[in-house]
């Protein structure tokens, strides 16, 4: 029997706050008498609201009633309630995910939407997020090749690489649209940090409060151009790179197929010139007509994406109930676990070096200093022996340590049924070490970008449902 549901996804983001209203239909594809497995098997974005400037009370603190209102303000275009709405996500992302009021504003709007992925994003998730929202995971995944996707927005570019589907690299730059603003007066009334030393690096005079130049702002504008082309491997790397790089650079150990732009300046570089190169007080449009005429547009082959500004979510999280293996093991009753994030190893870096894979992947959900709670998932052994349940939780353990450190529980998810002996086998090695809560659970299949629900245990103890939570993005995923 089929259900239509509504939707809702909100990206908060440095620059930019939207509210998207997607139409789900879900499916039981079970059989009769079967655990349901819901499936969604239609999907269409029903609303987008206005783009609006994320509101901020100071440099530290996101205007909380402001966003609200925005967010009330969507509820009201679309003529629907809070009490319409089964399911949905809240992403906050960018420099607002480091305001030290994110985790109050999320908390303050979760009544908007029922039970949904409410999550602030470091700048690895949201690269991720951003390249699955955009396409590029599945036209990686389609066509079998590796594309890198740029998302560029207003404070920042968020890097991807997908390589047939996987997440294998990520970055972040200081680069977007709104890190120069200019008023309807043409003056320059905000100049970043980052983009002030790298103007006076290259010897170009600018400051608040003086008109607007249109070629100093461009020279400003091409050499972050350039340093975008070092960041993708094809123009040689300068101190610049070093200099603008936010976490990390790519590795480059591989070559790009193609290149899709997402983000607010991704319309800038795809569609036609503009002639008012101001209309939205910001450098975003002659960044992405730099762009469009630089080397990312020439040296490698270029993809339109599915979705452009509204790639971090488009739409929202669905939702699929399974029940795990009959083989789990935790250590303490710690449940409900909620909205925890994938950290998806693919089979790959499973092969070849598990510890230093997770370990270079744990990054990616660094906020500040510290790394939040993840939820680990590897495919694992059909078959394993007692020397590779040992070596596969030794692997994990050292993984993980930045995690265990922080006396985050260890969660584990194996899509193979061998959970029980893996748990165990991890609470073996960690004994008179670390006292951390483990959980491990199989037969469960997820992926990066990911959130899950893990339920109190059912049949005295012997399984426990899981709600994956799977971000709804563009027509292309299904």
């Amino acid at each position: 029997m089929e259900e239509g549901i509504l939707s809702v996804g909100i990206d908060i983001g440095t620059s930019t706050t939207q509210v998207i209203f997607s139409r789900l239909v879900i499916e039981n594809t079970s059989s009769l008498g079967s655990i349901p497995n819901i499936k969604i098997v239609d999907k269409q974005v029903a609303y987008k609201s206005s783009i609006y400037f994320t509101p901020f009370k100071s440099e530290d603190e996101i205007d909380g009633p402001k966003i609200r209102d925005i967010l009330e303000e969507g509820y009201k275009e679309f003529g629907v309630s809070p009490s319409d709405i089964k399911t949905g996500a809240v992403i906050i992302t960018g420099e607002a995910a480091g305001k030290s009021n994110s985790s109050q504003i999320l908390q303050s709007i979760s009544n908007l939407a029922g039970d949904f992925v409410v999550s602030t994003a470091g700048p690895d998730l949201e690269s991720i997020i951003a390249g699955r929202g955009s396409g590029a995971e599945y036209i990686s995944k389609k066509d079998g090749k590796t594309v890198a996707n740029l998302d560029i927005g207003g404070g920042t570019t968020n890097i991807a690489v997908f390589k047939c589907g996987e997440v294998i690299d990520t970055s972040c730059l200081n680069i977007g649209g709104r890190l120069i603003k200019i008023n309807s007066d043409e003056k320059i009334t905000y100049i970043s940090p980052e983009i002030k030393s790298m103007s006076k690096d290259v010897g170009i005079d600018v400051y608040e409060g003086m008109d607007f130049c249109k070629d100093k702002v461009q020279k400003i504008v091409e050499t972050m151009v350039y340093t975008l082309e070092e960041a993708i491997g094809v123009r040689k790397e300068s101190n610049l790179l070093k200099k603008l790089t936010l976490n990390h650079g790519l590795k480059l150990n591989y070559d790009i197929d193609y290149i899709v732009f997402s983000g607010g300046v991704a319309d800038y570089i795809y569609d036609k010139d503009y002639d008012d190169l101001l209309r939205y007080g910001d450098i975003g449009i002659i960044l992405g007509q730099s762009i469009k005429k630089s080397n990312l547009n020439k040296k490698i082959q270029v993809i339109k994406p599915y979705e452009t500004i509204g790639a971090t979510v488009v739409g929202a999280g669905s939702h699929t109930t399974e029940i795990s293996g009959s083989t789990i093991n935790y250590s303490k009753d710690i449940f409900p676990l909620k909205n925890i994030p994938i950290l998806r190893i693919p089979d790959e870096g499973f092969n070849k070096g598990l510890s230093q894979a997770i370990d270079e992947r744990l990054k990616w959900f660094l906020l500040e200093t510290r790394i939040q709670q993840v939820a680990l998932s590897i495919k694992g052994l059909k078959n394993p022996s007692f020397t590779q349940v040992q070596e596969i939780a030794k692997s994990i353990i050292e993984g993980m340590d930045e995690s265990l450190k922080q006396g985050i529980p260890l969660v584990v998810i194996v899509e193979n049924d061998m959970a029980k002996v893996l748990g165990q086998t991890m609470l073996n090695q960690l004994k008179n070490k670390i006292d951390v809560d483990v959980v491990c659970i199989d037969n469960i299949s997820v992926k990066n970008g990911d959130f899950i629900d893990i339920g109190s245990p059912l049949l005295n103890g012997g399984v426990v449902p899981v709600v994956i939570k799977t971000l709804i993005f563009s027509q292309c995923e299904q």
